[in-house]
């Protein structure tokens, strides 16, 4: 089964770290495995790529003329791509030496239209002692409680992602009004697939623990009110998506609900327990976080024409 591995990249400030990944991915254990590498309208980063990676066998380059956005870049690489799978990584993400052949055991045990797997976090500094694990998906890496390994879902996280490319490129691939592009803030760019994918082919996404990327989360990544800004738009973007499927599962209002009914009352056990400053920022973290992914959902309700402005 011929894999290929697509990674998208757009800054030169982000180029060691795009170094190492798309290295990961050469490194795969999986035979044959095709590498196709999207640089997304930077033609500084273009020709440090094509210096350093598109001599190579089983390589493919592309720039796009100008910046399109995460969405757009990643379905231009499957449709560049020639593999059975396309799989996606992240620049920022660094894949085990078998993350290609875990994902491909689960394609050939299973008639599974789309996989992903086990994202964890790789701080480049010191983790925050406010941060709680049970919000390790606002910075895109798998929080306890997500899911069973073999269990269906809606979608995986984008560090760890992968379809058959036919299905993929049938149901649209990615909508390039969502995900990562310039100042726009509207997420969840895998969700609209995983919607789409459920209801033209009745599966969702298998998601195996065995297929494992290290992201890597750099400062920004733990700052306080970076991370209330993310988990307000992220309520927004939840918003957009039961405006446009709303029908869909909703993972995520599920998760919130598991984690007010059960995360939090287990916590607030152990702090009464055995109280702790730790433990007590972390509870106090939730309940902020929480509050503002509400408030984005309530600032999407109340904004006229919210999907247009979305889709603008």
């Amino acid at each position: 089964m011929q894999v290929s591995v697509v990674v998208c990249t757009y800054a030169m400030e982000r180029y060691e770290a795009f170094t190492e990944a798309v290295e990961s991915v050469l490194a795969q254990t999986h035979e044959p495995l095709e590498v196709v590498l999207v640089v997304d309208g930077n033609p500084d980063v273009y020709d440090r790529v094509r210096e350093d990676f598109c001599g190579r066998e089983n390589v493919v380059c592309h720039c796009n003329e100008e910046n399109r956005g995460i969405s757009y870049s990643r379905t231009k690489g499957a449709e560049l791509a020639s593999g059975d799978i396309v799989a996606m990584l992240d620049d920022d993400a660094v894949a085990e030496p078998d993350w290609i052949e875990r994902l491909v055991d689960v394609y050939e045990d299973t008639d599974a239209v789309a996989v992903g797997g086990d994202v964890r976090p790789d701080w480049q500094t010191e983790r925050p002692d406010f941060f709680p694990a049970e919000f390790y998906w606002l910075v895109g890496c798998v929080e306890p409680g997500f899911a069973e390994d073999g269990e269906e879902v809606r979608n995986t996280y984008g560090s760890n992602i992968s379809y058959r490319r036919e299905a993929f490129l049938a149901v649209g691939g990615y909508d390039p009004n969502t995900g990562r592009k310039g100042d726009k803030h509207l997420q969840a760019h895998e969700a609209p697939v995983g919607i789409r994918l459920l209801e033209e082919y009745g599966r969702g996404m298998v998601f195996t623990e065995d297929a494992i990327v290290h992201h890597k989360l750099f400062d920004y990544r733990g700052d306080f009110q970076w991370l209330v800004f993310r988990s307000f738009w992220q309520g927004y973007s939840k918003r957009v998506m039961d405006l446009l499927y709303p029908d869909a599962p909703d993972d995520k209002g599920a998760y919130l609900r598991q984690l007010l009914t059960y995360f939090v009352p287990g916590r607030l056990r152990r702090l009464i327990r055995s109280p702790s400053t730790i433990e007590a920022k972390q509870v106090l973290s939730i309940f902020v976080f929480t509050a503002a992914v509400g408030l984005g959902y309530l600032y999407a309700m109340l904004t006229p024409n919210v999907v247009e402005k979305a889709n603008a």
